[in-house]
Formats: C-alpha cells, structure tokens, sequence
C-alpha cells in the first residue's frame, strides 16, 4: 500500500487532488447522477434553473463538508457514528459563547470548530488508547453530545443575533452563489490536498490499507488515527456554524439522523469501509447523489414515505454497481 501511495506521489498535485488517476473512480455513480438529473428535468420544469441547482448546493452543504472529514476517517479504518449529536453540541456552544460572552461571529464559529476537533480528538484517543472500537466509542459519544446539548439549555433553542454571522457563514453570497457553497468548497479543497497532496494523506491510505505493515514502516497509526478523527470534528464544527448562520439560532436536536446521510454519501463514493480506499471527490458525488434525490423527489410531489423506499432502493443500486464495477475492474486485471 504505501509503494503505491508513492507512486501517486510522483503524480502532479492537481491530478492527485481531482482523483483523476484513482482505478477505482465511481463511473456508474456518475452515469447515476445524470440518469437522473434526465428523469427529473423531464418529470419537473423547475429542476433545470440555476435557482433550483444553487438550491441542491446549498441542500447538500451541511452533508457535503462532514462527509469529506469522514472520508478521511474511513479511509484510515474507522468511523465516526456521533457527528450528528457532535454538531448540535458545537452549534450549542457557539450559540452560548455568542449570547453570553462576546456577540463576535469569528468566536462563535471558533468555539463551534474547536467544539468538533476536541470531541474528535477525545473519540480518537479512547479509540487507539483503550483500544474500543470506534463503532462503539461514537456510538456512546453520540449519547453523551446529545445530552450535554438538551441539558446546557434545558432543551430549548439559543437565538443568535449576528448579521455579519448569517452573511459570512448563513444566508449571504458572494459572486451570486451562496455562501455555505463556497463553505463546502474549502472543505473539500483542504481535504483534498491533505488525502492527495500530502505525506499525511499517504500516511492515513497506509494505515487503513496495513495496519501493521504501516506500522513497521515507521508510520505512527495511533497519531494518523486521532488526527482523522480530529478532521472529522473540525468539519463537523464547520458545518454547525454553516446550519446555525443559516437559522440564526442553534438548536439541541440539529443534526438528528445526519450521520445516516454522511456515511452513505462516503460509501456511495466507493470509500471502503475496511480502510485503505477512497477519494475525496468521489464522496462529493456521493453527497450530490443524494441531494439530486431529495430535492428531485419532492420536485415532483413524492411523499415523504415513499421518498425514503425510492431513496433506499438507489443508495443500495448505486453500492451495486460501484462494487460491480471494481470487481470486473480486478477480474480483468
């Protein structure tokens, strides 16, 4: 595994950034996605506009910027299952420090980014120091987040009071697109370069593909292990001040069920769950998959109830046929 992180090394920074030498590219993910974009445009008038296209951006942007930390963790073997309950808690605390401490929109979304780093941090070291596994390790943090957010404010919501927040990180734009857009851009673009631009990146691929051999190669699996989860965090931080710029208020239950959409989009991708593969681009197709899907269905006037069986039935075709395809790919290699 590490010769061939190596050998990826060699290539230009913006190949290895945009996957585009990655043998395991998601083609029918993509073929998916137009398929139906063609079915929706043609079922709804609406689908096609730039107001409806800005809309699935700006839909997907909370789901987008977690998924690609999370593609990171998974890549390295392990999962986060508390990003959801970790973003009520961030958003929580930023909300509190702005209405108790100083109305500053720079420390709100400090506070919310260091919230998600320091519970990322905390989940990686009891995972790789008392040896739990991360499945059970977020599964309890998901408990704790989400208790320490319905108790700090007795279940009630915080109000924030800060244009400049909503402008900068909510429901502002800047060259007609919308803020939390270009918000996801970052992410993507810092996770991007970090996975495939840099010895970090290699580092996490080798663990996640050989623990141990990465390991006698001199690779610290511990460190690269809480450092993914502390991206996680610091996304997931990101996102909740995107999602409470956006209401202009924070409340305990936001993020209720997003883990569920975040490791669908990365498994969408064609990040495996064993660790080792994956890109950062492809996850953002995963996101997109399900974004077109959401905004697509109620388009077209689907219930809520039925939208749930459709969206299952493609998320499942869609692992398919990615899965498919990797293993024809191997068969013929």
């Amino acid at each position: 595994m590490m010769s061939v992180q190596t050998d990826k090394a060699k290539l230009p920074l913006s190949r290895r950034v945009l996957a585009l030498t990655d043998p395991d590219r998601p083609w029918l993910l993509v073929g998916t996605i137009v398929a139906l974009g063609v079915f929706f445009a043609i079922a709804s008038p609406a689908f096609l506009s730039i107001r409806n296209f800005t809309n699935i951006g700006t839909q997907t942007a909370i789901v987008t910027i977690v998924a690609v930390g999370m593609t990171a963790l998974i890549i390295s073997g392990e999962i986060d299952l508390s990003v959801g309950a970790v973003l009520g808690l961030a958003g929580m605390m930023a909300a509190i420090v702005m209405r108790d401490v100083v109305n500053v929109w720079a420390v709100g979304v400090a506070v919310a980014v260091a919230t998600g780093a320091v519970v990322g941090a905390l989940n990686g070291w009891l995972t790789t120091r008392l040896m739990i596994p991360s499945f059970l390790v977020t599964l309890g943090m998901m408990g704790i987040a989400r208790g320490i957010s319905l108790s700090v404010t007795d279940t009630q919501p915080v109000l924030i009071n800060n244009s400049s927040l909503s402008s900068v990180f909510g429901v502002g734009a800047f060259l007609y697109v919308p803020v939390p857009i270009w918000w996801t851009l970052v992410a993507v673009v810092v996770l991007g370069v970090l996975l495939h631009g840099a010895t970090f990146g290699q580092r996490v691929y080798a663990v996640g593909g050989n623990a141990t051999a990465a390991r006698y190669s001199g690779v610290n699996t511990r460190k690269v292990k809480i450092w993914s989860f502390v991206l996680v965090g610091a996304c997931v931080g990101l996102a909740a001040a995107v999602l409470t710029a956006r209401t202009s208020a924070a409340r305990p239950d936001f993020g209720t069920g997003l883990e569920l959409d975040v490791i669908a989009a990365v498994i969408l991708g064609g990040t495996s769950l064993f660790g080792g593969r994956g890109t950062v681009v492809a996850t953002v197709l995963g996101s997109l998959l399900i974004g077109l899907l959401n905004n697509g269905l109620v388009l077209i006037g689907v219930s809520s109830s039925v939208q749930l069986v459709i969206k299952g039935i493609v998320i499942i075709g869609a692992v398919a046929m990615t899965n498919f395809g990797s293993l024809q790919r191997g068969a013929i290699h």
